[in-house]
């Protein structure tokens, strides 16, 4: 990490690095590749639907012209849903075709995931309509700037007058939980949400 690591809005030639970080921290925090071999399909459900449908509020961390983190989301989930299906997920069904059966593995999971973005639509979440995600590399964690992305992204989302905004995180991944506590988010109770806690705050 050097001295002149910036924060900045996303670009169109951050997507090799959006996709890569994604990858490197999609597993609990940690290297999803030796889980899931395709580097696109997590990519394609976590970060870059947000870069594409919504780049106003993507925002990332350069450090010496490399794009190290990111944050990016929605202001409006239930619209983000709409889009997502009628707008990115088109482009995805023939790389990852609609599943015909349960899944069974890691890849079948996620590309289940992919093809129901209204499993986003929970009432609990209602009081909270944006919704984020946000990465680092590990060599930038823990520096500042996951707090400044965030507050960057808050900030961005209360000019629009979005008051609520949620996340859902793996429950295991108890780093990022702290990190959470730390910028004000509180649990959300959900009936039934499986490996994920869900977190809210507002964006004031």
């Amino acid at each position: 990490m050097t001295s002149a690591a910036t924060l900045r809005p996303y670009r169109p030639e951050d997507r090799e690095a959006l996709f890569d970080i994604c990858v490197r921290t999609g597993h609990g925090g940690g290297d999803s590749r030796g889980i899931y071999p395709d580097l696109e399909l997590l990519p394609s459900i976590f970060a870059a639907p947000y870069a594409v449908l919504e780049p106003e509020l993507a925002f990332v961390v350069a450090d010496g012209g490399r794009t190290v983190g990111y944050i990016v989301g929605t202001a409006d989930t239930p619209s983000f849903v709409s889009r997502f299906r009628t707008e990115w997920l088109p482009r995805l069904s023939t790389r990852y075709p609609a599943p015909t059966q349960a899944p069974t593995t890691p890849t079948e999971v996620m590309v289940d995931l992919m093809h129901r973005p209204e499993r986003l639509l929970l009432p609990e979440l209602e009081p909270y309509p944006a919704h984020l995600h946000i990465d680092l590399l590990p060599s930038h964690q823990r520096a500042g700037f996951g707090r400044k992305l965030m507050e960057t992204f808050l900030a961005a989302l209360h000019l629009r007058g979005v008051t609520g905004v949620h996340l859902g995180m793996v429950s295991t991944n108890t780093a990022a939980r702290e990190f959470y506590d730390r910028l004000g988010f509180h649990e959300i109770p959900v009936p039934d949400p499986g490996p994920l806690t869900y977190l809210g705050r507002g964006t004031s």
